[in-house]
């Protein structure tokens, strides 16, 4: 059973976050011949203060 973990900032919608769970599936099925009904994915949402880029936060970069 494969299982993808996508770590996002906060922000994106319940079709956009959809979309990327068919499209991340479909990638599975097609790199490794997984059936889709076995592949997992997981999406793991951030709060924008807690991501650092250079130093500093996304939230504080404007981000």
């Amino acid at each position: 059973m494969p299982i993808a973990q996508i770590n996002i900032i906060e922000g994106r919608s319940d079709e956009q976050k959809e979309a990327l769970i068919r499209e991340i599936t479909e990638a599975i099925v097609r790199a490794i011949d997984a059936p889709p009904q076995a592949v997992r994915v997981i999406i793991n949402e951030m709060p924008k203060q807690h991501f650092g880029i250079g130093g500093e936060s996304a939230k504080a970069l404007g981000r």
